[in-house]
């Protein structure tokens, strides 16, 4: 079977997505891609597990770390600045980097993750939350937005034997 050849049973229009990370600048691809597939016709499905669940919280206060992120370069004064990692670990340095961050994106006009959550709502996209990690970090249904379907590793599977493009995030 070559690479452009579909699977019997695979819907060849569908894509799933698995969210593992939280912060700011991951929260971006995930939702990048499913607003995307979802405005090219694709039938997208979201499964937020472990860090990636608090992006279906309705409070999100998203924030960026420098630590261990060497490719994080911001534009500052004419170039792009790095930051070492011994910076990183000062206190309020991340707040300050997430300050700079949000400001970046404001400044150019990128959509906010709250707005692209609210873009793949309106498009239909499947958003799966994961029960265990729910449980285990003590969350209800209530913190979560509306739209959002509980289920677990068993409905992540089943979204992904059927759908055509699967994403690790």
């Amino acid at each position: 079977m070559s690479s452009t050849e579909v699977k019997p049973g695979v819907d060849p229009n569908t894509m799933s997505i698995i969210v593992t990370k939280g912060s700011l600048d991951w929260a971006y691809p995930p939702f990048i891609l499913a607003t995307t597939g979802a405005a090219m016709g694709l039938e997208v499905s979201m499964f937020f597990t472990f860090y990636g669940l608090p992006l279906l919280l309705k409070d999100m206060n998203l924030q960026v770390s420098s630590l261990g992120n060497p490719a994080m370069k911001m534009p500052m004064m004419g170039m792009h600045m790095g930051m070492p990692n011994i910076v990183s670990a000062i206190p309020g340095v991340d707040a300050a980097a997430s300050r700079m961050m949000k400001n970046l994106i404001k400044k150019k006009g990128v959509a906010s993750i709250t707005e692209l959550r609210e873009l793949a709502v309106e498009a239909d996209v499947r958003l799966i939350a994961c029960q265990m990690t729910l449980d285990l970090f003590e969350y209800s249904r209530d913190d979560m937005i509306d739209g959002v379907e509980l289920g677990g590793a068993a409905t992540y599977i089943e979204v992904a034997t059927q759908s055509h493009i699967n994403l690790f995030i």
